[in-house]
């Protein structure tokens, strides 16, 4: 995925070499819904942010209280509870091995650095990411946090990764328009709703633009994710800028966006490997799973393509793409 132009301004950036344990940093700061409109495969742009300390206050705020059935929520996503975050602004990682925890940072966090484990942390962004894995870094671990804009300041997307293997496990990410932006490494067990857009987004949970690097794979796995929005989807695969290929999507709950999966056909050729297994698609948000269905772009007939055990969650009734 190409590097996206930085925001006018970094603010406050605190450029932090960090030890590999908790770091403490200084400094500190501080639902549109559009028309329905035909969906189309396409990029994104940017999101919000939102409020501290485990009280949210913002609109879409993350401690919604509904539960879905052994899918993760609010309460089994985000910051752990009894844990105490430290305020502070932008922070950027340039030592590898680091552990960045128990913040609550205002602005960007950045990693630049290789086998990076970011832990109970909530990160308030704004500008293209709120979290990125930048060119040059992998092995990143993202866990037991909370990820959003704040809803006035457009925060594009969650978590970015420009690099190698990253790990989104147990995040609460909201009020952004993209949640995840990667083309290969490990979605788990987290909560991605209450989407926020911005004019011209393309509105998504987990987004694919093209091929994953060389020996390397995109599974996203048991997660929520739910877009209230008629537009775009749960989860993206896209062909923006390479062939799709080797994407596993199971035991997910989906639902809304325009269409709930995009299943990686497009320019580049005929996407291979992508198996959409097990997921649970529900009409909470809309009749058809999405504004105009559950899913589309998707070849059944691609070489290693499977689409099996999808199920209606009000009915039990088999998906058919």
């Amino acid at each position: 995925m190409p590097f996206p132009r930085s925001p006018r301004r970094l603010a406050l950036a605190a450029v932090l070499a960090l030890a590999p344990a908790a770091l403490a940093v200084a400094g500190c700061s501080g639902r549109d819904q559009a028309g329905p409109r035909e969906p189309a495969p396409g990029q994104t742009r940017q999101p919000d942010a939102r409020p501290s300390d485990g009280q949210g206050d913002g609109q879409g705020d993350g401690q919604g209280d509904e539960t879905y059935g052994g899918f993760p929520s609010a309460a089994t996503t985000g910051v752990r509870p009894g844990v105490t975050l430290r305020k502070v602004g932008e922070v950027t990682v340039l030592k590898p091995g680091a552990v960045v925890e128990n913040l609550e940072v205002h602005g960007k966090l950045n990693i630049k650095a290789d086998d990076v484990t970011v832990r109970n942390v909530r990160v308030i962004g704004e500008g293209d990411w709120s979290v990125i894995q930048a060119q040059g870094a992998s092995g990143a671990v993202i866990e037991d946090c909370e990820i959003s804009g704040n809803g006035v300041v457009k925060a594009q997307w969650g978590v970015l990764n420009q690099g190698g293997e990253i790990t989104v496990r147990r995040a609460n990410i909201h009020t952004v328009p993209n949640a995840v932006g990667t083309d290969h490494g490990l979605i788990e067990d987290s909560y991605m709703h209450d989407f926020k857009e911005w004019p011209g987004d393309h509105v998504t949970g987990p987004q694919s633009n093209g091929s994953p690097r060389k020996g390397l794979s995109l599974t996203i796995r048991h997660n929520t994710i739910l877009n209230q929005l008629t537009q775009t989807s749960a989860i993206s695969i896209y062909q923006d800028f390479s062939r799709a290929h080797d994407v596993l999507v199971e035991r997910n709950l989906l639902g809304g966006g325009g269409y709930a999966i995009y299943g990686g056909e497009g320019k580049f050729g005929a996407a291979t490997g992508i198996r959409i297994e097990r997921n649970v698609f529900t009409r909470r948000l809309f009749p058809k799973g999405g504004y105009w269905g559950p899913v589309t772009y998707f070849d059944l007939k691609g070489k290693g393509n499977t689409f099996t055990g999808n199920v209606w969650e009000d009915t039990g009734e088999k998906v058919a793409p």
